[in-house]
């Protein structure tokens, strides 16, 4: 084989936002010989760090699509995906963890363990991705990588052990201890670049035995033969590797390294454990579903001779067409290949296959197994499965979280019309969080999102990649109705009007459901409805739970039960079941005392304590209910329940109350029943829309 899979690693790094993980991937790169001068994300200097490709990005200081490269260290290639840390990009998280084998779980020194850090966290436990964790920013004020170690073990539950430990702190950080070798690293150079191996202070040398030994004894729960030798004080640093190897590939051990990326301290040891610690792709399980067998699952193994799989988990449209960036989980992709792309049930040949080293790209003849690469020109979706051969198989898809904010938006002229709906079509297929649809009513182009953010974002690229002038309205919150009681029903409907006419009784009763939106149950004795009308009962209360009588949202948590009911042996057909189901069902739904629900957000706030009434002020304000609070040196970390509808403009309030120096994430969390002052107001502004609609 002309590749040994062994030496691949595909990684990750994920963080919560302004940890540090562009400046750490910047560096990586540097480290690697894959670019030749360092620059700082913001791009002060007018250039921005590579992986920040996007003018937006640049400007912005944030990440907001996950870049790929690939680097060499030492004898091993390193497939590196930095994702965006903002909760509204989390998609771009979900995706590029999809595909990922290991990951760099990165932390500030300061911080340590915050509210998005727990988000990427359930993530990589979702997608069983073993982590190294890297505690960055060692040399700012307030630095403390035990307590970021200990935060590590409370609030993720993860079994973290440091590594190395540092050779001074804040502004004193001088190198680092690798408690494996037992020796001091120094990064001297311009950039660090040259690593010097020195003897341990003497004034760490406690501390340093201490926790090697704490580090060796968790090590040894993974290997016996270590635990053996431990007990002789025999363990050699192989046994010590090998160990932890073990224990990080299995999920049950988690090696912490640290330093600071911008001060260039601490990189290659990192670059060292991910060779060392994470797995490659021969050593991950990897499954599909074979569509021609029931989807019953089929293990892929990562070998070049067998039929190729491979998952198109990302789109992008460049200047040049579609890109797709794919995995490879078996078998290899070659120039001129024909593949099948399951979903579309299509066969397309490979034109044009490239490595993608952020927005720079090089063609390559060839894919091999585990490797991540990208095809142009290929027609398809965001998690399609492309197989080699005569084989139909599926990859599992990614979880895709609910778009919570909407927008109603508009082109201010014929020409932004056009590029407005090219610009739609285009971003609804790269992202799946970003959805778009006309409200019938309204007839207004109405775009969905994860947060103000990513809207925002979203408009700013219309304006400058497709020169579109758009005007937006309020964003409207995605409310829901629902019944707090059981009432029954009894209708009829009838239609004589020359001709065939249309007759169908339905009887029964609705009750609350928890946990799922709708449920239909037959209870019908006797076929008092034939049987091929049941479906047709079922049709039509689906199509009355579309729209409510309140303020026109969509109904949940309904159980709807047929229990009697009447035909017509000429008059009855499946429209006229249908009818009679919505009747009914809209009959009793005035009966069953409808609420109306709104989204509720779980919103985690962060910022010096001093600021914590003011944060406590504006969350009660919101009509928000506080869940916890933590107080951890000088930083506090609120988290709250709030509805959507009071969450917009929140961070420009935020900013103003605490000087700029609070941030805050959220997510849906659930959906609650509104007050009633608010329900007479939603309900009131309906009517009077629907009155003014009619004149």
């Amino acid at each position: 084989m002309s590749f040994d899979i062994s030496k691949m690693r595909n990684i990750g790094i994920s963080a919560h936002i302004d940890s540090g993980k562009t400046t750490l991937s910047e560096r990586i790169l540097f480290y690697c010989d894959k670019i030749h001068a360092i620059h700082e994300v913001r791009g002060k200097d007018g250039v921005g760090a590579v992986m920040d490709n996007m003018e937006l990005e640049r400007e912005r200081g944030i990440t907001i699509q996950s870049a790929s490269t690939q680097v060499k260290w030492k004898d091993c290639v390193i497939n590196v995906i930095d994702t965006p840390g903002h909760v509204d990009f989390t998609v771009e998280v979900e995706r590029s963890l999809r595909v990922l084998d290991g990951a760099i779980l990165v932390l500030c020194s300061v911080g340590g363990v915050q509210s998005q850090s727990i988000t990427v966290d359930r993530q990589l436990k979702r997608y069983h991705v073993p982590r190294i964790a890297f505690v960055n920013k060692c040399d700012r004020i307030g630095a403390n990588p035990f307590k970021v170690r200990m935060q590590l073990r409370e609030k993720l539950n993860l079994n973290a052990y440091l590594v190395q430990i540092p050779i001074g702190l804040e502004d004193k950080l001088e190198g680092i201890v690798d408690l494996i070798s037992m020796k001091a690293l120094y990064f001297d150079g311009d950039n660090g670049e040259n690593v010097r191996v020195a003897e341990i202070p003497a004034h760490l040398a406690t501390e340093a035995k201490k926790y090697r030994e704490e580090l060796v004894e968790a090590a040894s729960m993974f290997d016996d033969g270590l635990m053996e030798s431990l007990l002789e004080g025999s363990e050699t640093e192989e046994q010590v590797i090998a160990a932890i190897r073990k224990g990080t590939l299995a999920e049950q051990f988690v090696p912490v390294f640290l330093g600071s990326a911008y001060k260039n301290k601490g990189i290659q040891p990192m670059i060292d454990g991910v060779l060392r610690y994470l797995p490659d792709p021969t050593e991950v399980k990897n499954f599909a579903l074979d569509l021609d067998k029931n989807e019953e699952q089929v293990e892929l193994v990562c070998n070049e001779g067998k039929p190729c799989v491979a998952l198109g988990f990302k789109l992008e449209d460049g200047q040049y067409g579609q890109l797709t960036y794919v995995r490879i989980y078996q078998g290899a992709l070659k120039k001129g290949e024909e593949l099948y792309n399951t979903r579309a049930r299509k066969k397309f040949k490979i034109g044009r296959l490239v490595r993608m080293n952020s927005a720079n790209m090089e063609d390559i003849g060839e894919g091999v197994p585990g490797d991540i690469v990208a095809l142009f020109g290929v027609d398809c979706a965001s998690g399609d499965t492309f197989c080699g051969g005569k084989l139909n198989y599926a990859m599992s898809s990614m979880f895709v979280p609910e778009p919570v904010i909407s927008l109603a938006i508009d082109a201010k002229d014929k020409k932004s019309s056009d590029q407005l709906a090219k610009a739609l079509n285009r971003f609804t297929k790269e992202d799946p969080t970003f959805q778009t649809y006309v409200d019938p009513e309204s007839n207004q182009t109405i775009i969905k999102g994860m947060g103000e953010l990513h809207l925002e974002v979203y408009i700013e690229r219309m304006k400058r990649e497709y020169k579109c002038e758009v005007e937006t309205g309020q964003p409207q919150v995605a409310y829901r109705e629902s019944i707090t009681q059981q009432a029954n029903f009894n209708y009829t409907h009838k239609k004589q009007t020359g001709g065939s006419g249309q007759y169908g009784r339905v009887a029964g009763f609705m009750e609350p459901l928890e946990g799922k939106d709708y449920e239909f149950v037959d209870a019908i004795k006797g076929a008092s409805i034939p049987n091929e009308f049941i479906p047709s009962c079922d049709k039509g209360f689906k199509q009355a739970l579309a729209k409510g009588s309140l303020i026109g949202f969509p109904i949940v948590g309904v159980k709807c039960t047929i229990n009697d009911g009447q035909s017509h042996p000429v008059d009855s057909s499946d429209i006229a079941f249908q009818l009679a189901a919505i009747g009914a069902f809209r009959e009793a739904y005035a009966k069953a005392k409808p609420v109306i629900l709104e989204p509720v957000m779980k919103v985690s706030v962060e910022g010096p304590t001093e600021f914590q009434g003011n944060i406590f002020a504006v969350i009660n304000q919101r009509r928000g209910i506080i869940s916890a609070s933590a107080e951890e040196g000088s930083f506090s970390r609120v988290d709250a329940e709030v509805p959507l509808s009071e969450m917009f403009g929140f961070s420009t309030v935020l900013r103003s109350l605490t000087q700029g120096k609070a941030e805050f994430s959220m997510e849906f969390l659930k959906y609650a029943k509104v007050t009633n002052s608010i329900s007479e107001e939603l309900i009131a502004a309906y009517q009077e829309k629907r009155r003014a609609e009619q004149r």
